[in-house]
C-alpha cells in the first residue's frame, strides 16, 4: 500500500523535471555547485567529518569493549588465539 504514494510521487517528479528540461537542471547544478564551494560550507563540512570520525572511533571502543573476553590468560597476554581465548568457529586462527 504505501508503493502507489511512492510511484504516484516519483511519477509527478518526472514528469515536472522533464518539463523543467536541461536549462533548470544546469542552474540547479550551478548552484548547488556555488553553496558546496563556499568556503564556510567547506569548513563545516570538514568539521562534520572530524565528528563523525571521533563517533565512528568511539562506537569501535565500546563494541571492543563489549567483545572482549572477561579473565583468563590470554586476556593478559592480549595475544590472538591463546589459549582460553573464545573463537568463532572453534579454530585457532
Amino acid at each position: 500500500m504505501k508503493l502507489i504514494p511512492f510511484l504516484l510521487g516519483a511519477g509527478v517528479g518526472y514528469v515536472l523535471g522533464a518539463r523543467a528540461g536541461r536549462e533548470r537542471y544546469e542552474q540547479i547544478a550551478r548552484a548547488y555547485r556555488q553553496v558546496a564551494d563556499h568556503p564556510s560550507v567547506q569548513g563545516a563540512a570538514g568539521v562534520a567529518r572530524a565528528k563523525a570520525g571521533e563517533a565512528v572511533q568511539t562506537g569501535v571502543s565500546m563494541a571492543r569493549e563489549k567483545v572482549a573476553p572477561t579473565g583468563g590468560p590470554s586476556e593478559a597476554s592480549g595475544t590472538p588465539g591463546a589459549p582460553g581465548r573464545a573463537t568463532t568457529n572453534g579454530s585457532d586462527h
